[in-house]
């Protein structure tokens, strides 16, 4: 069963923070490719969000090539994406991040403990 916290009081959209915690859920093995998540109505249910909220979401999962929409299953885990897309978005998004830290003295050594960390972390979730 999957297990999705979302934080009403972050500043974040609650349709990223539902994104975010699939995506973590599919880095963590917690879901398989072909896998089929629950419908709109029933993740809306049991968060207590907005079915539109969950829509969104699985719009941009669909987008990036998390998850395919079937008509009759609803939305599959279909993990579509290239890897060779997939590093160029995490070269452009990383490199924002990096600077920041190096501005505020963060060494190379720190941010290489810093990702092999959240790496770990992310295949014991």
């Amino acid at each position: 069963m999957m297990v999705i916290e979302i934080d009403f009081n972050s500043d974040e959209a609650l349709y990223m923070q539902l994104r975010n915690q699939i995506i973590l859920g599919i880095a963590s093995s917690q879901f398989e490719e072909g896998e089929v998540l629950p419908s709109v109505r029933q993740l809306a249910d049991m968060i207590g969000i907005n079915m539109h909220t969950v829509n969104k979401a699985y719009a941009v999962l669909k987008q990036e090539g998390f998850v395919k929409v079937d008509r009759r299953k609803g939305a599959i885990i279909a993990l579509n994406v290239d890897k060779l897309r997939t590093m160029e978005e995490m070269q452009s998004e990383l490199q924002v991040v990096l600077a920041k830290g190096k501005c505020k003295g963060v060494t190379r050594e720190e941010i290489h403990a810093l990702v092999d960390d959240i790496y770990d972390r992310i295949g014991r979730i």
